[in-house]
């Protein structure tokens, strides 16, 4: 007997439930449900319009450490279907992907479009019924051991099986009708998100990237370290994001305004710098501060810093105040910035929260509550930081749900 399968969401887990699926089992009906207009919104946006496809890392409880909630259950998944799996996925289908310096892995053609059409071509392929402006309003399990979707243009489909991979659960009302079938969601919060900071001097710096930082945020577990970048609005960059990742649900409880503590040169003590500065009055005597970064620091950077301990334009090294040079110290190693909000990554939009993950049993990727109903993707309460580490969790869940769903 033939079966209907259905899966909501046109996004990267969709896709690949759905595809995966077809392979599979090329005489069912599998259609593909998105509630906007168009497929893959987030592919298309991604990495600046790049895509960050997944990333080089290919041991998977290693991988699984990219996750601040469900990596746990992902070890297994991942020996399954992992970013090595990811790369022959896309090769097989004329895809070329690149791995960059940081273990990010784009497609060679730098555009994410290659990716879109390379998956719109393989679910054309595999006969996927594509049905754009297909929004789900409410679905129950019928009589028949499937379900039953109203959809948003007042009309009804039935289906034997059900796959829902419609990414973040960004408010409560976005899975209310999954509740409707039995599960229960963790509230959702942002994930991946850049900082507020008021700061009029690091204001005037937007642009200036600092190589290699360390951030915390004191009184809660959350230490980061590498990139970080200034911008008009505060502080960004991929040290602040993983910051903002693993710690989605404290930062959420403090509303947002916390003091962020950042070593601008996380490999220096203030002993070592205030030996740098003494060496620096022989060394170089008649040179001003402000025009002698240390360690490479940005020149422009550098000269607000030295302006905000209090060091004027016409100081020389020979010249400086032993308590300017522990102020100076102190900035290097421990500037602490007041954050008063927070702005989300557009390229990266993340959320914290979803389907309870105790009630899905990752090998299916089916529930445990409904049987016949399968997740994938950021629907579920699971997270990573930013480097293709959510696309990875993407491809991988609905590899396995588009599996199962054609074996069922």
């Amino acid at each position: 007997m033939n079966l209907r399968i259905v899966v909501v969401g046109g996004g990267a887990a969709g896709f690949f439930a759905a595809i995966a699926c077809a392979e599979a089992a090329p005489n069912d009906e599998i259609v593909l449900l998105e509630s906007g207009r168009q497929f893959l919104t987030k592919v298309r946006i991604s990495g600046g319009g790049r895509c960050n496809v997944t990333h080089a890392c290919f041991e998977p409880r290693a991988l699984a450490g990219r996750y601040p909630r469900g990596g746990r259950a992902l070890i297994a998944p991942f020996h399954r279907f992992q970013p090595r799996d990811t790369i022959e996925w896309f090769a097989a289908r004329g895809v070329t992907l690149k791995t960059e310096s940081d273990g990010r892995v784009f497609p060679a053609t730098n555009s994410s479009e290659t990716v879109v059409d390379c998956l719109l071509h393989a679910a054309k392929e595999a006969r996927v019924q594509l049905r754009p402006d297909g929004g789900v309003t409410s679905a129950r399990p019928d009589e028949a051991n499937g379900f039953a979707l109203d959809l948003s243009d007042g009309t009804e489909l039935a289906c034997d099986r059900l796959c829902i991979a419609t990414g973040g659960c960004r408010t409560p009302a976005h899975g209310r009708w999954i509740e409707e079938l039995g599960h229960a969601i963790e509230p959702p919060v942002p994930s991946l998100f850049t900082f507020h900071v008021e700061r009029p001097w690091l204001r005037e710096l937007p642009g200036v990237a600092i190589e290699d930082a360390e951030v915390s945020v004191p009184g809660e577990r959350l230490r980061e370290r590498g990139p970080l970048l200034v911008t008009h609005w505060g502080v960004s960059g991929p040290a602040v994001l993983r910051l903002s990742a693993w710690g989605a649900r404290a930062l959420h409880r403090l509303d947002y305004h916390f003091p962020l503590r950042v070593s601008w040169l996380p490999d220096r003590k203030g002993e070592s710098l205030l030996g740098e500065f003494q060496s620096r009055r022989t060394s170089q005597p008649g040179k001003f501060i402000r025009n002698s970064p240390v360690d490479a620091l940005p020149a422009r950077f550098w000269e607000a810093l030295v302006r905000e301990a209090g060091i004027g334009p016409d100081v020389k090294w020979t010249t400086l105040p032993r308590s300017n040079a522990l102020a100076l110290a102190e900035r290097l190693t421990r500037t602490e910035l007041p954050v008063t909000g927070k702005s989300l990554n557009k390229d990266e939009f993340v959320t914290c929260g979803g389907v309870r993950l105790r009630e899905v049993d990752f090998k299916t990727m089916e529930s445990r509550v409904q049987p016949g109903l399968f997740f994938a993707g950021e629907v579920l309460d699971l997270d990573g930081i930013t480097g293709g580490f959510n696309f990875q969790a993407a491809w991988t869940t609905g590899w396995i749900a588009g599996q199962a769903m054609a074996k069922t």
